[in-house]
């Protein structure tokens, strides 16, 4: 397999990686952004600055294919990166080696936590860490609400955790890059404490309030109509914790019990991120004392109703 290359619009590329997996539809997708066609550079000796967002898995072939998806006169001049997972941010560092481009992210893997994961991930065994690049250090640290300029393009950071403490969506006109956050193929995976689904509701909020008219989302297909699908994921949460107080009913039980009661339309082999799902939305009733666990929690732990 080889990368996928597709231009979305002026000045945009896409580049969809060949990671195809369960977790990864159709495979991690990069983008390309230009702010200049080439033909608008006179001087053929000045160079035109590109951003890269989300650079993608190690994977040597993808790349080359992104360094080969350059114009003539074009170089990556600014690498951004949403979120510290194996499928989006270890080639940020060998690409910034070999173009010279600083690596722009909210922070090590570990920023971002709510003072309740920091505290759940100090002193108890949540498990979790589902494929987290625990090398990844971004050479800028961005604040939320903070833009880069570059050759004809700018980029407003957003940090919109949920999916992962340190993650980071980017504003491009009324356009939105959403990483993992939010995406059209699928609900994102919450899994503790790198994921937070009270942080997932504001970040959903925090989303819509910009009004953009199109997510590029960093799995599947372009979101044209991203308000809609905010309010449909944020209901589809919703709908999980009343089934998830539901099925508390019966008694005392763990996450993986319960997701094995509601998540009965996916493949087995799903079950684990199903369970690491219900875990999150299980610690986000406990916060709400809806429900209450045996101390130290745990991926095992029995949930009870209060």
């Amino acid at each position: 397999m080889t990368t996928e290359i597709t231009q979305l619009a002026p000045g945009l590329l896409r580049l969809r990686a060949a990671n195809p997996s369960p977790m990864t539809f159709s495979g991690t997708n990069s983008y390309l952004l230009r702010g200049l066609p080439i033909s608008d550079v006179h001087d053929p000796q000045t160079s035109t600055g590109v951003a890269l967002i989300d650079p993608g898995p190690e994977d040597h072939q993808h790349a080359e294919a992104i360094l080969r998806a350059l114009l003539p006169n074009e170089r990556i001049s600014h690498i951004f990166v949403t979120h510290a997972h194996l499928d989006h941010s270890p080639l940020a560092r060998p690409l910034a080696q070999q173009t010279g481009a600083k690596v722009y992210g909210f922070g090590p893997a570990s920023a971002g936590r709510s003072a309740v994961m920091a505290r759940l991930a100090a002193t108890a065994n949540p498990g979790g860490g589902e494929g987290v690049d625990h090398a990844f250090r971004p050479d800028i640290t961005l604040r939320d609400g903070e833009t880069v300029h570059g050759d004809g393009w700018s980029l407003t950071a957003l940090h919109t955790p949920g999916h992962f403490c340190n993650h980071m969506s980017f504003v491009w006109g009324d356009a939105i890059f959403s990483g993992d956050h939010i995406m059209g193929w699928s609900s994102t995976l919450i899994s503790p404490p790198d994921g937070d689904l009270a942080d997932y509701y504001s970040s959903l909020e925090k989303t819509a309030a910009r009004g953009p008219r199109i997510l590029y989302p960093g799995h599947g297909e372009p979101v044209p109509q991203p308000l809609a699908l905010i309010a449909q994921q944020r209901a589809h949460r919703e709908a999980r914790t009343a089934q998830i107080l539901d099925t508390l009913k019966q008694g005392p039980m763990s996450a993986e019990s319960i997701a094995r009661q509601i998540y009965t339309e996916i493949p087995a082999k799903l079950l684990p991120a199903a369970t690491r799902n219900t875990l999150a939305h299980l610690i986000d009733l406990t916060i709400k004392n809806k429900i209450s666990h045996a101390e130290p929690l745990q991926i095992l732990s029995e949930f009870r109703l209060s």
